[in-house]
């Protein structure tokens, strides 16, 4: 288990080891906060984060995947992959029914796949361009037939990616509008009882969950506390036991997990990747050039970021892929703090004196600080910045209209760089209207043909030979200004056991967790 690199203060905390001798204990219930509210939980429909943290027990894949991001059985008991790397065939467990009784078969992963979520869900669709065919010979075989080899293939059936849905609900149905969708019936170890907006989700046990004696809990409560301090006091008074990561202010994590019997763990986001950077702008203005934009990149003390605004959560970024994402390199050009130097490319720029607009990620105090902080940074070096703030939907326009010259973001990677790191870096991914994909503007054809090769290439050595040479010419091009691996704990009591077990954390892991009494 990876452990925090917490502040001082924080040294006598508990950390949670896997305890392999306990025997766990059925019944009790699990109250977590989720927040914000999820606008919906149609797994099928709606992609955010909330929607994948409860939505995570209610519906299911194929596959789950370990911490070091190997696939695991899930819907799928077992898979082969042919020797051309053109075919893939997914055996299903045995006895799997959705909440409503009816049995879980081939057809409904077809539907799923081909007919409901080619239609819906834009990132699985950029994998689906790959596959030709989708077919089940038998009811509890699926047979996926690939046009050309897909390195990631295999990484494409996460939950919140690939969830499977109840064809006998939606075929011939408006998805958008079906009823179904304010009930939500998966094939997962928990079923939906209630939803009282504004204050709780409410999941109840699956007693007819396919894998014998799981889930061990009764029920889980997923509290909405907008307040991120009065989400804190719910902890330290005892109205909720887990804390999903993100949900409290990093200033208070140090406090928090001083309180007696609480464990935290930054697992269960190796999937995930949260990698944070500057977006720099450079479809016109100053950041066009790559010594304005390098000097940036130096000016930034993001050991100081981390260690002061992270509570030493966290580690530095080297460059385009996150260190739990497959293929990434340690090796790129170099990207420290240095000031001296960013004043000497300050100096071979030409830069003007205009003051650069800096964009705020509206996601709390730490954000507001670490944008401060970062304006400092350039205004030692002869930088100026003016901060212009937002709420949440006018840094979604800012950033999608390309209104900034700098905006902070973090992105997740999926994985695997075909599936969350090639977007921001393709040419042809360049386009305004979306927050998420190339909104620097980078345009390197070597940098397009890197990625493309790589994302078909079936030989591992070789994949990892083309994203070697790719993430060294992006970082020398430096089309962003990388900053901080995000570590977001889960804090929660140390009686709760085995809550995070797989690469996406408490968003698929509560069928796993029990409470110790």
């Amino acid at each position: 288990m990876k452990l925090l690199k917490l502040a001082a203060t924080t040294a006598a905390l508990a950390f949670a080891w896997p305890l392999a001798a306990e025997t766990p204990q059925y019944g009790g219930t699990l109250n977590a906060v989720i927040q914000p509210e999820p606008p919906g939980l149609m797994l099928g429909l709606i992609q955010n984060g909330p929607t994948q943290m409860v939505s995570g027990q209610i519906y299911e894949s194929l596959l789950r995947y370990d911490t070091d991001l190997n696939p695991m059985p899930s819907l799928a008991k077992s898979w082969e992959k042919s020797a051309d790397g053109l075919t893939y065939t997914f055996h299903l467990q045995d006895g799997v029914k959705w909440h409503d009784g009816a049995p879980f078969t081939s057809a409904d992963v077809v539907f799923s796949v081909d007919t409901f979520l080619r239609s819906t869900h834009a990132r699985l669709r950029a994998s689906l361009a790959y596959v030709d065919e989708i077919t089940a010979p038998d009811d509890s075989t699926v047979v996926f037939r690939l046009s050309e080899p897909f390195g990631p293939f295999l990484g494409i059936f996460e939950t919140g990616t690939m969830p499977m849905l109840p064809r006998h609900i939606y075929e011939g149905t408006d998805f958008a509008s079906n009823p179904a969708n304010n009930t939500p019936i998966g094939t997962g170890p928990f079923k939906f009882e209630a939803w009282e907006k504004g204050s709780y989700i409410h999941l109840v046990k699956n007693e007819d969950y396919y894998i014998e004696g799981k889930p061990y809990l009764d029920d889980i409560y997923y509290h909405v506390i907008p307040d991120a301090a009065s989400r804190a006091v719910a902890y330290e008074t005892g109205k909720v036991d887990l804390l999903p990561g993100g949900s409290v202010e990093n200033f208070d994590v140090p406090r928090l997990t001083a309180l007696d019997n609480t464990c935290v763990s930054d697992d269960g986001w190796e999937f995930f990747g949260p990698h944070s950077w500057l977006w720099m702008n450079m479809h016109e203005g100053p950041l066009a050039d790559k010594n304005l934009r390098k000097a940036v990149m130096h000016a930034l003390d993001r050991n100081f970021a981390r260690d002061a605004l992270w509570n030493g959560m966290g580690e530095l970024a080297t460059g385009p892929v996150n260190s739990a994402t497959k293929f990434h390199a340690e090796d790129t050009p170099d990207i420290s703090f240095d000031p001296d130097k960013a004043r000497a490319l300050v100096e071979a720029s030409g830069y003007d004196g205009t003051p650069l607009r800096l964009v705020p990620l509206p996601y709390g105090e730490t954000w507001q600080r670490w944008a401060e902080m970062t304006k400092q940074n350039l205004q030692d070096v002869g930088i100026k910045v003016e901060l212009v703030a937002t709420d949440v939907a006018g840094w979604n326009q800012k950033v999608s209209e390309w209104d900034f010259d700098l905006a902070f973001t973090y992105l997740y990677q999926y994985g695997d760089p075909a599936l969350g790191v090639s977007r921001t870096f393709l040419s042809d991914n360049i386009g305004k209207g979306s927050p998420w994909n190339n909104v620097s503007g980078y345009v390197n054809p070597e940098v397009d043909d890197l990625f493309t090769q790589a994302a078909v290439q079936a030989d591992e050595a070789k994949r990892r030979s083309l994203y070697n040479q790719a993430q060294d010419i992006i970082v020398d091009d430096v089309p962003v200004a990388w900053l901080l691996e995000l570590g977001f704990p889960t804090i929660y009591r140390c009686d709760v056991k085995n809550p995070i077990n797989t690469a996406i954390g408490v968003n698929d892991g509560l069928r796993d967790a029990w409470i110790a009494r």
